[in-house]
């Protein structure tokens, strides 16, 4: 009887992404090293971030110690809008806040109004609606407030396009002062002062702010004009981290220096409401975890009491965020701006059942689009830009699926909705639609190229809004599919990856992690440090949630003489179950995360790649030798095969089981396939004695 070899297992499909991994430079980073006392792993990501120097890195690592030009120095619109505040203050001249539906302008919003509240301000505010009027100031609300006998009107996080209504405010002789931070149109409106970041030098610390920051520098410096600032900044600041993080501005220049501040307040804050929003969503803070509950374990960190930016990223930002996609902001205005905490915790409970609303509708509306699509049978190629228009979607979190289609396919998305039946007649039928970019596609300058076919449109690089008449739906897409071929090769058709550095998982421990704390707070333009390791061998893997991946793994390490035990770790992988299971030697990109559970800390990985081991001999195991045998009075078959720089042994039972092991290693896996195996420690004797008998008849 011939020996056959045992069953082969098949690879389960990959995300597809492209890798970009930045040149290291090794001396440079031991150098900084040695004169800062960081670990090269480290310095290496500094120095992917453009910090080269000792001088650098201080700066970056405590950015207090920085000397910053006054904000009146930069914006020149800034002394004259606290002088037309001061003014309207004294005389007690009503004062209108104009503000936005998001998590910037809502925190905006709130911003002003306890700031100017406290300041002795007559002071009330207006929000357009999402649904029936859609972003920014317009008409109907200057003449309301003129109307309400206000003097001033203040918009927050919008106004900068708003070309009509504010002239509309300058003929009712209304004092217009606009905040905002998107970009600049052709044509400023005709305002009495304008504070916008995007009109300072790009060199300047001020730069990136986002609305609620350009909020914050207009509160404080009226309140030092004032003479007020005793117990105003802290809350201040406690809000212009909200905002700021959940506007995905970037972290660097001040929102870098103030967010450190703010990120340490937020455990203890001092509003009721954010108190109470922190309860709800159950972010763990300091205040949760009393001294005497640390386990004693050396290894084990003391609980922080500072907020990481994915605490307001993932938990509290889209619990403000979806009051204003599907609710009533002023829901959000009451819950940071009241002082009584029942009122407070009401306001939290709506954002928490808001927010499983909000992802109950994004589930749905993602999976129908995700059918359209591949009904379509969409050539990528040729399109390189996504467009899909549905009726009866909910318009408030079309962008967040916007974002998961991206990921998704690799490409710009733009989706909308209609706002009205399809068989009215009353007027012309609108769509509108939210878009999301991928790194080498400007959504701003994309929905410039196709303005004369919209109502309205903006946003700014990566992200965008717009709406149009239905009828010019398929010119608008042939119009983003000639902008998408200017800007967009073959190659940029997959999610990019950026990598600091490669890493062996034995490297992964509290020192490292610690030592990146330093480098936080991590977002938008100081990307979280991502890391990659080759050959990881996953030990297990099941899905758990709503469609993640959670797995134990090792790293590829062999002993000519004898199998070894490995450190394992570990692993997430996000809304990665399409993916399941997944091959289990993979090259794999990711975070470092701290999880704490039943009072035992640890670091695990986040992953956000994967992909085969490079090396061509790993995709097409070699055969060697097979032979046939017995062991115990029972019939096996095996074989040796050579994968890459190692090898993997496989025996095969009457009954089609196969057990592999790979050279060195402790673990190996048992079953009919790779997708259905277990896996088991081969160490224990009823493995390891067959194991030995295999080779000895493989000889």
């Amino acid at each position: 009887m011939q020996p056959s070899s045992p069953d082969s297992f098949n690879s389960s499909r990959l995300p597809n992404q492209r890798w970009y991994i930045f040149p290291q430079q090794p001396d440079l980073a031991q150098n900084l090293s040695e004169v800062t006392g960081i670990i090269p792993l480290v310095t290496q990501v500094l120095i992917n971030r453009g910090i080269e120097t000792p001088e650098q890195v201080e700066a970056f690592i405590t950015p207090e110690s920085q000397v910053l030009p006054s904000p009146l120095e930069e914006f020149k619109d800034l002394l004259k809008s606290v002088e037309l505040l001061e003014t309207a203050i004294n005389q007690g001249d009503k004062i209108a806040i104009c503000g936005d539906y998001d998590a910037d302008g809502m925190t905006s919003t709130a911003l002003l109004m306890r700031s100017l509240s406290t300041l002795g301000a007559n002071v009330n505010y207006a929000i357009p609606s999402r649904m029936t009027e859609g972003y920014g100031i317009n008409t109907r609300i200057v003449e309301e407030f003129h109307q309400e006998d206000v003097k001033i009107i203040l918009t927050v996080d919008n106004g900068i396009a708003a070309y009509q209504p504010i002239v509309r405010a300058k003929e009712l002789d209304l004092t217009v002062i606009i905040t905002d931070h998107h970009d600049l149109p052709e044509k400023l409106p005709p305002a009495d002062a304008i504070l916008n970041p995007k009109l300072l030098p790009i060199s300047s610390p001020y730069r990136g702010l986002a609305g609620v920051g350009v909020a914050y520098v207009l509160a404080i410096c009226l309140a030092q004009k004032l003479g007020k600032v005793q117990g105003l900044v802290n809350p201040l600041l406690e809000l212009f981290t909200l905002g700021t993080i959940a506007d995905l501005a970037p972290l660097n220049g001040v929102n870098r220096r103030w967010l450190k501040r703010g990120l340490k307040l937020l455990p203890y804050s001092q509003i009721t409401g954010v108190q109470a929003l922190i309860q709800v969503a159950g972010v763990s803070t300091g205040y949760q975890v009393k001294s005497e509950e640390q386990p004693e374990n050396p290894i084990i960190p003391p609980t922080s009491k500072t907020l990481k930016p994915d605490d307001i990223g993932f938990r509290l930002g889209p619990r403000i965020n979806a009051i204003g996609r599907l609710a009533d902001p002023q829901i959000v205005i009451e819950l940071l701006t009241t002082d009584n905490m029942g009122i407070a915790l009401e306001r939290a409970m709506q954002c928490e059942q808001i927010n499983q609303k909000r992802q109950q509708l994004c589930e749905e509306i993602e999976q129908e689009a995700i059918a359209w699509v591949e009904e379509q049978q969409i050539d990528f190629k040729q399109e390189r830009v996504l467009v899909v228009v549905q009726p009866q979607w909910h318009h408030g979190v079309i962008g967040i699926v916007a974002s998961r289609l991206v990921e998704r396919y690799g490409v710009p998305v733009f989706i909308g909705t209609y706002e009205q039946e399809e068989n009215t007649t009353e007027s012309p039928q609108m769509i509108r639609g939210s878009a999301r970019g991928i790194f080498e596609f400007d959504v701003f300058k994309a929905l410039e190229y196709s303005h004369d076919l919209l109502h309205k449109f903006g946003g700014h690089k990566a992200a965008g809004g717009f709406s149009l008449l239905a009828e010019n739906l398929e010119l608008f897409r042939l119009r983003l599919k000639e902008f998408a071929h200017q800007c967009l090769e073959l190659e940029h058709l997959k999610p990019l990856i950026k990598i600091d550095a490669q890493a062996n998982l034995s490297e992964i421990n509290f020192n490292l992690y610690d030592q990146l704390d330093q480098l936080h707070p991590c977002g938008i333009e100081n990307n979280s440090p991502t890391f990659w390791t080759p050959n990881v061998r996953i030990i297990q893997q099941r899905v758990v949630g709503k469609g993640h991946i959670k797995l134990t793994l090792t790293q590829d390490k062999f002993s000519h003489t004898q199998l070894t035990a490995l450190p394992t770790i570990n692993a997430m992988a996000w809304r990665w179950a399409d993916y399941f299971p997944l091959p289990q030697c993979l090259d794999i990109a990711y975070h470092l995360k701290e999880n704490t559970w039943n009072g035992q800390t640890n670091i695990e990985l986040e992953l956000v790649g994967a992909r085969l081991p490079e090396s061509p001999e790993n995709d097409q195991p070699q055969l060697t030798k097979s032979a046939e045998f017995y062991y115990n009075n029972k019939q096996y078959y095996c074989s040796l095969s050579s994968i890459g720089e190692t090898q993997e042994l496989r025996i095969k039972n009457q009954k089609g089981e196969v057990l592999a092991i790979q050279k060195g290693q402790r673990f190996g896996l048992l079953g009919k396939s790779r997708q259905e195996s277990q896996t088991v420690d081969v160490s224990q004797p009823v493995f390891y004695d067959l194991i030995q008998a295999a080779i000895k008849a493989l000889g």
